[in-house]
């Protein structure tokens, strides 16, 4: 990966001709081409990056350490501790990339490479620290590989394009998994690791390729910056001023809070079912199953929904605030229900309210990101602690409130931990009507 470097522009000498920077207001639409091959690189970085999450790491723990499940919520807890640290600092060299291939895909290319060098890694692991150790490397490098494609949106995409872009790859990450976790099945009987691994990594690599090879992007060698960057000002990039960037400092608190609540709901959804329907966990798989499916309808149809319409209104916080409210009434129906039908329609309403708030949220961030034409990398990886501190922090809190009331032997508090959930999402969506400077 190339060394990022600053030019410094002295007083008085003409800076030599690099390429101009489009204003936010003046970006061109983009084409076809751009908008599908950016969905299906980022359905590829899907496929190649959760289905570990979903079933690969899984089974490998159950490989190396029988009996000892937790270890999964260490190991993924680890490789969401390693996104927040360095997410602003390679969005920052990112930022200040100079290369003939511009400045977001040799980020790209690095985190891919990276990224299969992971899934060999935990393919092979003889230990679960080992298989640790490679899931820390797949979160560094798929996840350059996704946060540079998205930054890419920031660079390129108009406001006008930004809500039904963001629903078509709200789509597609939601089909992700499904496809990852099919392909994945068919090695996980039979110790083939390698296979249970490479194949949807070998998705991700030809789809990713694919946008690199036909998309292309300014040679950035020629871009300037007003002072080098120190070691000191490398840190320095991981805070920011919030009176200076109110909007992005609401977006950002909105997110945070919605899925802190998200985390919440998730985290213990299988003990859930199996307190409520007075099974053991191990029966609630078919069920949880059936929902799954139930809940990527309702959650494409709200990410397309959601984001198409926007667009055509002219109008992000209300939407964001429609899919905190689904979302928190679906938790809220769950945290009652006396019986699985019920509890079935509040599961499809978070799913639909989760679809409405990712797609146009994000569509909002592209709106009121800080900085776009020279520090976009750097507010997306601000950005990205707003959902890697509630992945990593909630599940923790979580059996606080699962404990509240609870005696000996009882059953825990999930009602408490639902109606939590509820009101986390609700007050993430009502804070983004702060929001002044979008509609």
């Amino acid at each position: 990966m190339p060394s990022p470097d600053a030019v410094p522009i002295e007083p008085g000498v003409a800076p030599a001709p690099g390429p101009a920077l489009a204003p936010v207001d003046d970006l061109t639409p983009v084409g076809p081409r751009y908008i599908w091959l950016m969905v299906l690189a980022q359905f590829g970085v899907w496929v190649a990056f959760i289905t570990p999450l979903a079933i690969s790491l899984a089974v490998r723990v159950g490989q190396l350490a029988p009996g000892h499940e937790e270890y999964l919520g260490y190991i993924t807890g680890a490789g969401a501790l390693a996104v927040m640290l360095t997410s602003p600092l390679f969005g920052t060299l990112s930022d200040r990339t100079r290369t003939r291939l511009g400045r977001r895909r040799p980020w790209m290319i690095g985190g891919m490479v990276l990224g299969v060098a992971s899934l060999v890694v935990m393919a092979l692991a003889p230990s679960v620290l080992w298989l640790g150790f490679g899931w820390i490397l797949a979160q560094l490098g798929w996840g350059q590989t996704l946060t540079n494609l998205q930054t890419s949106t920031a660079d390129r995409l108009p406001e006008s394009q930004r809500g039904k872009v963001a629903g078509l790859i709200g789509f597609s990450t939601q089909i992700a998994p499904v496809v990852g976790v099919i392909v994945a099945s068919s090695f996980t009987r039979h110790s083939q690791n390698l296979q249970l691994f490479l194949i949807p990594g070998a998705v991700g690599v030809v789809l990713v390729t694919l946008f690199l090879i036909l998309v292309d992007e300014d040679d950035s060698r020629g871009r300037l910056f007003d002072a080098p960057l120190s070691i000191g000002g490398l840190f320095r990039k991981y805070v920011y001023s919030p009176r200076q960037f109110p909007d992005f400092s609401w977006n950002w608190l909105g997110r945070f809070l919605f899925y802190f609540g998200l985390t919440l709901n998730t985290t213990f959804t299988a003990f859930f079912f199996a307190s409520r329907l007075h099974v053991d966990v191990a029966d609630v798989s078919g069920t949880i199953a059936a929902l799954a499916g139930a809940g990527v309808l309702a959650t494409t149809a709200g990410a397309l929904g959601g984001g198409f319409l926007s667009d055509r209104l002219h109008r992000r916080r209300i939407f964001v605030l429609i899919g905190a409210i689904l979302f928190g009434a679906g938790a809220v129906i769950m945290a009652f229900a006396p019986s699985l039908p019920i509890i079935v329609v509040g599961s499809v309403l978070v799913s639909m309210g989760i679809g409405i708030f990712a797609a146009v949220d994000q569509a909002l961030l592209l709106d009121v990101l800080p900085e776009k034409e020279t520090d976009a990398g750097r507010f997306m990886g601000i950005m990205a602690f707003a959902i890697s501190a509630p992945q990593a922090f909630a599940p923790f809190i979580a059996p606080l409130f699962l404990a509240v009331g609870v005696v000996a032997g009882g059953e825990k508090n999930y009602t408490l931990l639902y109606v939590i959930a509820a009101a986390c999402t609700l007050a993430g969506g009502f804070v983004v009507l702060k929001i002044r400077s979008v509609r």
